[in-house]
């Protein structure tokens, strides 16, 4: 009896082995399917319960970021900006070969980081104090 408990544990134990790294795989793929990353608020599944995440901390070797680093963008229109007083959205967008979206995000913040001032349409550089 008890060769019996053991092999029917044993076997229950690899079935869920299985079974563990088969969830993981749906969640992954669910995940890559719905975007893993959700607004502040919203629950993470349709009861509220949230799994625990595990992010990464290194970043493989030889793998691109995906990302140039901070501010290309912002630092591309202001010297735009500079080259060209008065230039505005869609005329950087098009220098850019980027959609103007994009920019009424990044024009605001470099207005607060005192680069530029927008006059009407367009957008002027901030006189050097």
């Amino acid at each position: 009896m008890a060769d019996f408990v053991d092999s029917t544990v044993k076997d229950i134990d690899k079935r869920l082995s299985e079974l563990k790294g088969e969830v993981s795989k749906l969640e992954a793929a669910r995940a890559a399917l719905v975007g893993g990353r959700r607004g502040p608020g919203r629950p993470s599944s349709a009861n509220g319960a949230s799994a625990p995440t595990r992010r990464r901390t290194t970043r493989r070797a030889g793998r691109p970021r995906g990302r140039r680093g901070g501010n290309t963008r912002a630092n591309q229109a202001l010297a735009l900006v500079r080259e060209k007083p008065g230039i505005t959205i869609p005329e950087i967008a098009s220098s850019l070969k980027i959609e103007p979206n994009y920019l009424y995000r990044v024009m605001p913040k470099l207005v607060e980081d005192g680069q530029v001032t927008r006059e009407g349409q367009g957008w002027h550089p901030k006189a050097a104090k």
